[in-house]
């Protein structure tokens, strides 16, 4: 059974809740200890979708603003990235907004974008509504959905969804066990896996 590889690119404030997400996504657990990314890390996972076996190349990218000038390292080459903000933090949402131009301008064409409003669990802190979400994902013709890392409310959902929104041609067929992560792709000095940000 041949395997379909896509690399995936995670960008959010730092504290947004990405590495939660990731590893809620790849191993179904969730930690209230998690620290800071530094740079980024790496974690892939196979999830089966309508017949089809897609093998994710997660890029998980620190949220600080240090850290801001690196970002094209991890989103080149990528076949969707998803955008997180914090429901209870309103600067995560104008942050993101930030980050979804540039990747207009500088990401690579075609690329599946989707917007995950993360802890949607911390319902009594909400600075952010569902329908400005919503709005502003179909303004700029993104997936959404609002994600709970700690509940897993929409987790492998959004995960679905990029991989019915992807174009047939970038997704290559490799023989089982095979990988389309190059050296190139894994930036100097960030080849071992980091802890995560807070989520």
């Amino acid at each position: 059974m041949s395997v379909r590889e896509v690399k995936v690119c995670l960008l959010g404030v730092s504290g947004s809740g990405k590495t939660s997400l990731v590893g809620r996504f790849v191993h179904d657990t969730f930690s209230q200890n998690i620290t800071t990314t530094l740079g980024a890390s790496f974690m892939s996972k196979s999830l089966t979708v309508d017949n089809s076996t897609i093998k994710f190349q997660i890029w998980d990218t620190a949220g600080q603003e240090r850290y801001r000038s690196l970002l094209p390292m991890y989103y080149r080459n990528a076949a969707a990235a998803i955008v997180v903000y914090d429901i209870t933090n309103e600067a995560s949402f104008t942050v993101l907004q930030d980050w979804i131009s540039e990747l207009h301008r500088l990401g690579p064409p075609n690329i599946v974008l989707a917007i995950a409003a993360n802890k949607c669990d911390l319902e009594d802190k909400r600075e952010i509504s569902y329908e400005q979400g919503q709005s502003y994902a179909s303004e700029v013709n993104a997936i959404f959905a609002e994600t709970s890392a700690l509940t897993a409310k929409n987790v492998e959902e959004i995960f679905i969804e990029i991989t019915r929104k992807l174009p047939p041609d970038c997704l290559t067929s490799l023989p089982a066990g095979a990988s389309l992560l190059r050296q190139s792709d894994i930036p100097p000095r960030q080849k071992s896996c980091c802890a995560g940000d807070k989520g």
